[in-house]
């Protein structure tokens, strides 16, 4: 038996037992063979020659022809590419000059080397085949959670078994401060699904935030049943996260389902991402109160708004503004991710200060009244150099210039002082700061202690010298007192360090 045969001997037996292993389509592994088979024929014989494999169902071998076309026996040149008509009928009785006809190969001429180098490209089709496969079916699954097993940790990269293949959570995709072993049970987001020349790669998360969607979905059935919507996530993995819902029925408090009763669900969710703080607010159409929602649960006092830049200026009383920005500026950037508008958060004393001192600069324009220097910083112009910039468009938004002529004659007054200040060599002045106002020494209920003492010592020492009883009334009427008006007097500077 020739070298060729023993190589692929009981060939159908092995066909299924590689289709069955592998999980690869019988149709592919036939394939496969037939490709490495042609591929050795082909080196052998050369490339210019007409040569095809078939595999015969019926009795599980292999089959080689090698198609020449048919001449006269007269005309025959070239042996390679040509057969005589004379042998041609011997193979088949129809056969007629300038037609092709298939002539077996004998598998004989097919050495040793070739037959290794046919078998090493069946194997190498196969696992080709095999990748292929594992790559489509998980790049149909991307996006979903999947779990396996540890395998290893190698230079902080958890290599992950799941099953077919192995998957890999970077560093930069695990939540921190985790730590595994191998043989643990791990579940994560199925990120990337790469095809690379060493076969598929799989890239899993648990850090990134569709981690944390897909398990509300999980977690939640008004979310995986459509009642519930989620609208963005942001994450700071394994520290803190912030998630926007909406209900499609108003019978059903989107922030409720996903808390559940009691927290049981966002508490699951907890445990899973190993104690990450979850904020689940209200998604509003609204930037502005979605942003007010997403500062939660700082109180927001004003939002100034420039959706060209799409940024957004918040600010929140002196009390409340550490509340919004959060440890290190955490709550400002879960906010900012998850609203995806630029947010500067502002303290009220802050807003009033830089407000104040917009309005002084414009008020150094000719004929500028405060009101009007307000109603300009209202539309987001907080100098007379930046009004020099600005373009007629922007100006004739702003209440009193909407004439084309008065907006260019704000503009061009704004040039003609900017060109001043700069011809002159001067600073541009700024608002002079606030006096503060000095509080008094003490308040209401001071001052009526202070006299009740006074009154009480002037009491004890005429007790003691035994003054006559006009006298004593002489010392009480002299006596400090507190009077009605005084007292509101003083009420208010109370109200107003208050406010300071």
């Amino acid at each position: 038996m020739s070298t060729i045969t023993n190589a692929f001997s009981e060939l159908g037996r092995l066909i299924d037992q590689v289709s069955k292993d592998r999980g690869i389509d019988r149709k592919i592994v036939i394939n496969s063979i037939v490709n490495g088979l042609l591929s050795a024929a082909r080196k052998k014989y050369g490339t210019y020659r007409d040569i095809e494999v078939n595999y015969n169902e019926e009795t599980g071998q292999l089959e080689l022809y090698e198609f020449k076309e048919v001449v006269e026996d007269d005309k025959f040149i070239d042996e390679q590419i040509e057969i005589k008509l004379s042998e041609a009928l011997k193979l088949d009785s129809n056969a007629q000059v300038k037609e092709q006809i298939g002539v077996p190969l004998k598998s004989e001429a097919l050495g040793r080397i070739d037959a290794y180098m046919a078998r090493q490209i069946v194997v190498q089709s196969l696992k080709d085949a095999e990748n292929e496969m594992v790559f489509n079916e998980f790049e149909k699954r991307k996006g979903e959670i999947v779990s396996g097993v540890v395998r290893r940790v190698d230079r902080g990269m958890i290599v992950v078994d799941l099953e077919k293949i192995e998957a890999y959570i970077p560093r930069k995709e695990q939540i921190y401060g985790e730590r595994y072993n191998p043989g643990d049970r791990i579940q994560g987001y199925l990120l990337e699904v790469r095809q690379t020349t060493r076969g598929p790669q799989i890239i899993m998360s648990r850090g990134h935030s569709n981690y944390l969607i897909k398990l509300f979905e999980k977690e939640v059935p008004e979310i995986y049943e459509g009642i519930v919507k989620i609208v963005s996530a942001a994450r700071e993995p394994g520290q803190r996260a912030k998630i926007a819902v909406y209900s499609t029925d108003s019978a059903v408090h989107p922030v409720g389902a996903c808390v559940g009763m009691k927290g049981n669900r966002v508490q699951n969710i907890t445990q899973e991402l190993k104690g990450e703080r979850i904020d689940v607010i209200t998604w509003d159409e609204d930037p502005v109160q979605f942003v007010c929602n997403a500062l939660a649960p700082a109180k927001i006092s004003k939002v100034l708004v420039d959706e060209d830049s799409k940024e957004m200026e918040v600010v929140v009383s002196d009390d409340q503004l550490s509340l919004a920005i959060g440890k290190k500026g955490q709550n400002v950037r879960l906010a900012v991710n998850l609203t995806e508008w630029d947010l500067n958060i502002v303290s009220l004393t802050e807003f009033e200060e830089k407000k104040r001192q917009a309005v002084f600069n414009l008020k150094l324009l000719p004929e500028m009244t405060e009101t009007m220097a307000e109603n300009i910083y209202q539309f987001g112009i907080s100098s007379f150099e930046e009004l020099s910039d600005s373009t007629l468009e922007r100006v004739i938004l702003i209440p009193g210039y909407e004439n084309k002529e008065a907006a260019e004659n704000l503009i061009q007054k704004a040039k003609e002082l900017l060109k001043k200040y700069k011809a002159e060599g001067t600073e541009i002045p700024t608002a002079p700061p606030l006096k503060s106002q000095k509080k008094t020494a003490s308040s209401t209920e001071e001052i009526k202690a202070q006299a009740d003492q006074k009154l009480k010592e002037e009491l004890a020492q005429l007790e003691n010298e035994d003054v006559p009883d006009d006298e004593a009334a002489k010392v009480l009427s002299e006596a400090p007192k507190v009077s009605s008006d005084e007292t509101e007097k003083k009420e208010e500077v109370k109200q107003t360090d208050s406010v300071e």
